[in-house]
């Protein structure tokens, strides 16, 4: 490997995978929820949030929707 290197003469380009990055936003979530996935955190090793976000994609993939039931 060179000790320097001389990025003057580099082209720019455009990331090729900016369509897959991530968006920041912001959620209310139940205090029960996210020491749920903190725990699993802990036990995993994998950060809470990646988790949730893991758990989210799988639920697009799989066309997963939510159970709701109104009481009458």
């Amino acid at each position: 490997m060179r000790k320097e290197y001389d990025f003057k003469k580099m082209k720019g380009r455009k990331n090729p995978y900016a369509k897959r990055l991530k968006k920041q936003v912001t959620i209310r979530m139940g205090v029960d929820i996210i020491e749920y996935f903190k725990k699993l955190a802990d036990e995993t090793g994998i950060p809470y949030q990646n988790l949730i976000n893991l758990y989210l994609r799988d639920c697009v993939q799989s066309h997963r929707k939510p159970s709701i039931k109104w009481a009458s």
